[in-house]
């Protein structure tokens, strides 16, 4: 087996928020990065672009289909804006790349958007998926650790949700997507020998977020004097997990041997403390020193009322533990949204 400083691992959805960390991290952990994203506008691209200036790709020199190197960490890292349902451009991409690993975190993300384009979900999550499948299989690539989500468990009301628990009620198409790749992935991992790793992220949040993600939303609200948003009157609690944690839960997965007897997993990756909503919003308030302005809404179509992660098997299978509370990790957010902001208002 090559060791790490020779292994290349193919991160998709590179520029998004949990792809540009892992690639950071990767990088400096001494294995190849080969970035991949195709830069939708789903979501403000110049965050985008900005944290991929951070990887050392320069915006000026993205070209679809076009291997960048990064003029920060050199042949360490390249990038190649491509949609992972471009099924004559990706083989090439493994052809011409000795890819040992594939991390997919590539796919349209937002419950609340998939009510408003649902194509955009069965084209990018399905299709997409199938088609990174498809590369794995046919160019030798064991080992493929995916991004799943904790909206799979849809209104299951057992708690802290289990990887055991039946998940077959999604309450949105991107929730449905979901479900259907971890069932092709194991699928694929039954007839053709890959072993697929489906992480159920529960509620990510940290510096370089998602700004249609609730930490960002109300910072930037409470920052600039407007009302958030409410919902289902604030009875909603969420595992809220942060980024650094995230990270080294999805690192473990990438780099630990495979387990003899799972060939297929799956596995919860959140903090396994759900935060209530009103708590959550209070500590915005304490590390901005701002009251918030509340308009207070009923329940959306496709939300849930609470999420748990019960995280137990990827403790015991990777020695996953998050370390960083809801108070140290909103503190770390708002530092980095105000200066970035300040930075690129000034």
């Amino acid at each position: 087996m090559k060791n790490k400083i020779n292994k290349t691992i193919l991160v998709t959805g590179a520029a998004g928020f949990i792809g540009y960390h892992l690639c950071e991290r990767l990088v400096k952990e001494g294995f190849i990065v080969l970035g991949l994203d195709n830069i939708n506008d789903y979501y403000d691209v110049n965050l985008k672009y900005a944290r991929l200036q951070n990887l050392g790709i320069n915006r000026e020199d993205i070209v679809y289909n076009t291997i960048i190197t990064s003029t920060k960490y050199g042949n360490k890292l390249q990038f190649v804006k491509l949609n992972i349902e471009d099924r004559e451009n990706l083989p090439e991409l493994f052809k011409t790349h000795a890819i040992d690993i594939v991390c997919n975190l590539a796919a349209q993300a937002g419950v609340r958007y998939s009510l408003e384009n649902p194509f955009a979900y069965i084209e990018s999550n399905i299709l997409g998926f199938l088609n990174i499948l498809e590369t794995c299989r046919n160019f030798n690539v064991n080992k493929l650790v995916y991004a799943s989500s904790s909206s799979v468990y849809g209104l299951n009301e057992r708690i802290p949700f289990s990887t055991e628990d039946k998940v077959d009620n999604p309450i949105s198409i991107y929730a449905a997507t979901k479900k259907g790749n971890e069932l092709m992935a194991h699928t694929y991992s039954h007839l053709f020998n890959i072993e697929t790793i489906g992480l159920r992220f529960f509620t990510v949040y940290g510096p370089w977020g998602r700004p249609d993600m609730a930490m960002f939303l109300f910072t930037d609200a409470i920052l600039n004097g407007k009302p958030i948003k409410v919902f289902n009157e604030g009875n909603l609690s969420r595992d809220f997990t942060f980024i650094d944690d995230i990270i080294e839960g999805v690192y473990l997965t990438l780099t630990k041997p495979q387990l003899d007897d799972k060939k297929s997993a799956l596995y919860n990756i959140g903090n396994g403390k759900p935060v209530e909503l009103f708590e959550f919003i209070k500590q915005i308030e304490i590390c901005t020193a701002k009251k918030a302005e509340k308009i207070m809404l009923p329940m959306q179509a496709g939300d849930v009322e609470r999420t748990w992660a019960d995280t137990s098997d990827l403790e015991i299978d990777y020695g996953y533990k998050p370390v960083t509370n809801i108070n140290d990790g909103v503190n770390k957010f708002v530092k980095w949204y105000l200066k970035y902001y300040q930075r690129n208002n000034n």
